[in-house]
């Protein structure tokens, strides 16, 4: 009997690896200035701790790469929807994670697959012009300007 394949998790380096990359993720995102180009995106980053943010990017690595579910918190629909990231922000976030796992050493067929999980949940967390938000029972507004408008009109 063989053993079976290495998971990602395992292959970058179970919770040390990964959390290793996601502290040098974390602070490039931060330091982005067009990754908080969305007014949404900077409060949030000057609004919640960098430490929570780390840990929680590293609790979803771990278990989207095949490590123990460790996770605590919401749907990534759910965790983005008040953000309303455009295509292009999440592009550029992905060019960021994938600068990253370059930067930290992770070779391409990890990086590969770690990009695929990435790219997997665009649609979740691209926020839709106009979009119905089910958690919210709300429809989402179709621009930031539209948000605006929307949050002093209440």
């Amino acid at each position: 009997m063989t053993d079976p394949a290495p998971s990602l998790y395992e292959r970058l380096g179970g919770t040390y690896g990964i959390a290793g990359a996601v502290d040098v993720l974390a602070d490039r995102l931060y330091e982005n200035a067009s990754a908080n180009r969305n007014p949404h995106v900077q409060a949030f980053h000057l609004g919640m701790g960098h430490a929570g943010f780390k840990f929680l990017v590293t609790a979803w690595s771990i278990e989207q790469t095949g490590g123990p579910s460790c996770y605590p918190g919401r749907d990534m629909r759910e965790s983005h929807a008040h953000l309303l990231v455009s295509q292009e922000e999440f592009d550029i976030v992905s060019g960021e994670i994938a600068a990253t796992l370059y930067h930290v050493g992770v070779p391409q067929p990890e990086h590969g697959e770690f990009m695929a999980i990435i790219e997997s949940y665009r649609s979740m967390v691209v926020g839709a012009p106009g979009h119905k938000d089910e958690s919210a029972d709300a429809i989402v507004p179709a621009t930031r300007q539209d948000a605006e408008e929307l949050a002093s009109s209440r």
